[in-house]
């Protein structure tokens, strides 16, 4: 969607985005098909509030919902904050804590488009295993993307023994996050993930059928094999832009050799 896109047509996107009809939109947002008609149209201009409930009825991420306000000719309702504002501190409390409980297994606290923002001691060290180096400081401006490192042959792509399972799920994981999200930054990393060598056909891998609960990761290294599974948490209520694409995903072993590989790199 253009950045000079007009209201309506930002409405109709995300309408269709939502696979709903305008009766559905007006049942959600508890107004009438004639009005959600007469908007799609430009033929009603929408009140700030009106935006806000159709935002709410379509399930709009807060940076859109932003977005939506500019486009009407209103002011943002959601603020955007740096995550080590003091408006986030309760918020960096929280993942002190997260990250420290995670020990000795890695954590790391993840932006939308998984850039990272912080890691906890036990990602570090994992990190070092992994690359053979100890990670480099953290660069805002030049962030590290776990994405990336998936996917790319020239990162930890080599190190995956289940490669071609994890990342198809994966890639499937990252598209329908930038459909929800609807956001050109989204889909530019979806672009960029299927440009690497063979990931564009990931999307014809068809899971087979197992009776494990979740895929392992499977990593090989030298005479070290480890299997990991992975969590991923949000925050329940944010009403900050930060705070809703925060992610903080932590990973766990898989079997007993794994965890005694962490608990020995700890100690």
């Amino acid at each position: 969607m253009p950045s000079d896109a007009s209201f309506a047509d930002r409405l109709r996107q995300w309408r269709g985005r939502r696979g709903l009809s305008q009766l559905a939109l007006a049942h959600a947002a508890q107004v009438s098909q004639r009005h959600v008609s007469f908007i799609e149209l430009g033929r009603t201009a929408p009140s700030r509030a009106m935006v806000l409930r159709l935002a709410a009825a379509l399930n709009i991420p807060l940076r859109q919902q932003n977005a939506l306000l500019r486009a009407a000719g209103f002011a943002p309702a959601w603020t955007e904050s740096a995550l080590d504002a003091p408006a986030l501190a309760a918020v960096q409390r929280a993942l002190d804590f997260m990250l420290a409980q995670q020990e000795p297994y890695p954590a790391f606290v993840l932006d939308r488009r998984w850039n990272v923002l912080r890691v906890n001691a036990g990602a570090e060290r994992f990190v070092a295993f992994l690359t053979d180096s100890a990670p480099a400081p953290a660069d805002p401006a030049n962030p590290i993307n776990l994405a990336d490192a998936l996917m790319s042959p020239q990162a930890l792509r080599p190190l995956i023994v289940n490669w071609r399972e994890m990342a198809a799920y994966f890639l499937r994981s990252v598209q329908a996050d930038a459909a929800a999200d609807g956001s050109a930054e989204s889909e530019a990393l979806v672009a960029r993930l299927r440009a690497y060598p063979d990931v564009a056909g990931l999307l014809a891998v068809v899971p087979e059928d197992s009776p494990a609960p979740v895929l392992p990761m499977a990593i090989a290294k030298g005479g070290t094999r480890l299997s990991l599974l992975t969590t991923l948490a949000t925050l329940g209520t944010p009403q900050d832009v930060t705070a809703q694409e925060i992610r903080v995903e932590c990973f766990f072993p898989a079997d007993d050799a794994t965890a005694a590989f962490f608990r020995d790199r700890a100690a």
